[in-house]
């Protein structure tokens, strides 16, 4: 779905799962710097908005997210997965409920098989779930930002900021007023500062919760079964995740940033040695230069140095291994 926004003066696309938006418009260390200060808006209107509606809707999803929301009270954010019969990570929802339905934000093209498999486990539950995608726009205000959201928009609000499921209508009206907006790139670059993992770059299709550092942000560890529930109880208490996350400090002397897939070894193997990681999501940060999120084995020492292709990598724990 392309924005409007992409009319805007300097917008350049955004390539990849981010088509749709802008991926800058124009000087992107400045709408970083603009964004880590609390200023601006990020036009997220590419990704799925799912609704479930109905009397039932915090019991039954609570049957099938990670989380617990059985007793999520109104406006209160939140983040859950759907985890497939393996433990597999399929679905990242970041949530809310209004007081008569839950609202979720996913990430880009996922709404449908995600509404797929919740239509599949309705039952004889009192819910309706809909894909709201065409009707309402995900825009992202900075933590710190003062900026007041619409009247009768819901928010989501977050310590990193709110996100407000604006009418798609309302979207040109609402940049004219509250800009300048930044792009997607900068939006990214303070995730990964920010150590976020993100469905689609930090997981793959046998990435665990643990290996990510989801774990009790949206996995909760003492609610009742769900799919996948036994893969995670299993790792959380009797081993360990066979990778884990890790924060790049990338050679600043390098032009180009190690793409996603990017295989990571051990500098004193390197170029043919063996894989231990790949890079996830590499960024130029307004302050910190290039850095990148990462997933390696395990048991790669802490300190061990690394090289993602020609590029010198030292890295920082995020996830312990």
């Amino acid at each position: 779905m392309k924005s409007p926004l992409l009319s805007l003066p300097g917008a350049v696309p955004a390539e990849g799962v981010d088509e749709g938006v802008a991926a800058h418009y124009g000087d992107l260390f400045r709408e970083q710097r603009a964004l880590a200060d609390g200023s601006g808006f990020v036009d997220l209107s590419h990704r799925g908005v799912v609704t479930v509606s109905g009397e039932d809707r915090l019991s039954w999803l609570h049957l099938l997210l990670t989380q617990h929301v059985s007793d999520l009270p109104p406006h209160q954010a939140t983040e859950a997965l759907v985890l497939s019969a393996h433990g597999h990570i399929e679905h990242a929802l970041y949530l809310v409920d209004d007081g008569d339905t839950v609202w979720a934000h996913v990430e880009p093209g996922t709404q449908g098989a995600l509404i797929a498999y919740l239509e599949s486990m309705k039952f004889f539950y009192r819910v309706d779930v809909a894909d709201r995608t065409d009707e309402f726009a995900v825009v992202h205000l900075p933590a710190g930002s003062i900026a007041e959201p619409p009247e009768g928009v819901l928010v989501r609000e977050t310590p990193y900021g709110r996100d407000l499921f604006l009418p798609r209508a309302d979207l040109e009206a609402y940049a004219e007023r509250n800009g300048p907006p930044a792009g997607i790139l900068a939006h990214e670059a303070l995730r990964v500062e920010q150590h976020r993992p993100r469905l689609g770059f930090e997981t793959d299709h046998r990435t665990i919760p643990h290996e990510v550092g989801w774990i009790g942000t949206a996995v909760h560890l003492q609610k009742g079964c769900y799919r996948g529930q036994e893969t995670v109880a299993r790792v959380q208490n009797l081993g360990k995740p066979p990778r884990r996350l890790v924060f790049l400090h990338l050679d600043g002397s390098e032009v180009h940033l190690p793409p996603h897939g990017t295989e990571l070894r051990l500098v004193d193997e390197a170029p043919d040695g063996r894989k231990v990681g790949f890079v996830t999501t590499s960024v130029r940060h307004h302050e910190l230069g290039p850095v990148a999120l990462a997933l390696i084995k395990r048991n790669v020492p802490v300190d061990a140095r690394l090289m993602a292709d020609s590029t010198a990598a030292a890295q920082e724990t995020v996830v312990e291994p």
